[in-house]
């Protein structure tokens, strides 16, 4: 994991799982990249491996060669994926939730019924490329981190309880009890129905309307990959204020016609200013003024059990490393203590090895890149108190022997919020 980390390349491949038939290749690079095809040959080489490990009953799963990373899964025995990364310090956790974030992107936009009965694999082909965008998002480097923590990305607004009732009474106006805003695909405030959505399609849903160019208002037809993946509803979308809008998950009403202008003018033209202190709010995610300690390059915060995160690398902006590499080195952090120090998910213990397992794990790790020496390494710390979990990038000058401290303090004062 170095301290500026290498850009390699992620290919994503997209086959019928009973025919071998590629339907899509993707890669990280972007542009003419993102359509060149890897060579036939090393497509079907891949596949035909799984599938012989599959003819006798062995699961492959992950293999490594000296710079690559190779993650493959199956989806309802119908769709495989397949997932090549030789970015440095990319994990097999992350590539792992990289494939269940890109079949959930499929069925959002495509329907499960579409992906589990292939009747027509050209016509599959054109209708998959409706999500191109969006997986894509998944590959490049994104401000957001869902997709790795399968928390939904959040903002924390200043006139938080301003806004929440006005989307309430917006709601019940609306006639849906599925209403969230958003600011640069991360949600500022949300109706309890809306936060009630399942997994994957809480992260989805905003990480699609960010993936989006701009438009006044959409009507966009989405399936929901837990809730309802084979029956489409409408994800209507108004713009507030450029980069912030109200998303609404509905049936057949109402009507975009009926929300907009009238029914919106009439809720949020009166608070135009709580609306406008959220627009800086998408990358710094806390409210301006928030105190944190100088040496914080970075945040990551997450809360297990409402599946929320906030993530921000924009304290002390004019600092090294850049905000690319401070994210980068956040994302593979979370990927090192979740896969070896942390338990991903919280729950009750099932049997009496797991309460004397769960008593055993770490309550806080540090990783150093580079010397100890005060000043000479940029300094990582986990902390987990409770339901909450806490990643910090800190500044080379922050000695070692403080950084649980400065972790435990952080955690304290960001606890209110999340």
């Amino acid at each position: 994991m170095g301290e500026e980390g290498t850009r390699g390349t992620v290919h994503l491949l997209c086959l019928a799982a009973s025919s071998g038939v590629p339907l899509f290749c993707r890669s990280s690079r972007g542009g003419a990249a993102a359509r060149q095809q890897l060579p036939f040959s090393v497509i079907g080489s891949l596949n035909g491996v799984h599938m012989f490990g599959q003819n006798l009953e062995v699961q492959l799963s992950s293999a490594r060669t000296e710079d690559t990373t190779i993650v493959w899964k199956s989806f309802h025995d119908s769709i495989t994926l397949i997932v090549l990364s030789s970015e440095e310090g990319n994990s097999e956790l992350r590539l792992e939730r990289l494939l269940q974030m890109v079949f959930g992107a499929m069925v959002l936009l495509v329907g499960l019924e579409e992906l589990t009965n292939i009747r027509n694999v050209e016509r599959l082909k054109k209708e998959l490329r409706a999500s191109y965008g969006l997986i894509d998002s998944f590959l490049g480097d994104s401000e957001l981190i869902g997709d790795l923590t399968q928390c939904v990305d959040c903002v924390i607004p200043p006139d938080g309880s301003v806004l929440q009732e006005a989307l309430s009474g917006f709601a019940e106006a609306a006639g849906t009890a599925f209403v969230s805003l958003l600011v640069s695909g991360r949600v500022v405030a949300a109706t309890e129905g809306w936060w009630r959505l399942g997994t994957p399609e809480a992260v989805l849903l905003p990480w699609l309307v960010g993936s989006l160019l701009p438009q006044t208002a959409r009507d966009y037809p989405v399936y929901l990959p837990h809730g309802s993946p084979t029956v489409p509803h409408r994800l209507l979308t108004l713009t507030l204020l450029p980069g912030l809008e109200l998303c609404l998950l509905c049936g057949p009403r109402p009507p975009l016609s009926q929300l907009y202008p009238q029914l919106l003018d009439r809720w949020w033209q009166p608070l135009l200013d709580p609306l406008r202190a959220c627009l800086p709010l998408g990358p710094r995610a806390l409210p301006d003024g928030f105190p944190l300690h100088s040496d914080i390059l970075g945040l990551l915060l997450l809360h297990l059990e409402l599946k929320r995160c906030l993530f921000t690398v924009e304290p002390l902006r004019d600092k090294e490393p850049s905000p690319e590499q401070r994210r980068r080195l956040l994302r593979n952090f979370y990927g090192l203590v979740t896969s070896m120090h942390f338990p991903p998910e919280p729950g009750p213990p099932e049997k009496a090895e797991d309460v004397v397992h769960q008593a055993q794990l770490p309550r806080a790790c540090y990783l150093v890149l580079g010397s100890e020496e005060p000043g000479t390494g940029l300094r990582l710390v986990a902390l987990q108190l409770g339901l909450r979990r806490l990643l910090l990038l800190v500044s080379p000058q922050s000695p070692t022997h403080g950084l649980r401290s400065l972790a435990t303090h952080t955690l304290h004062a960001l606890t209110p919020l999340l």
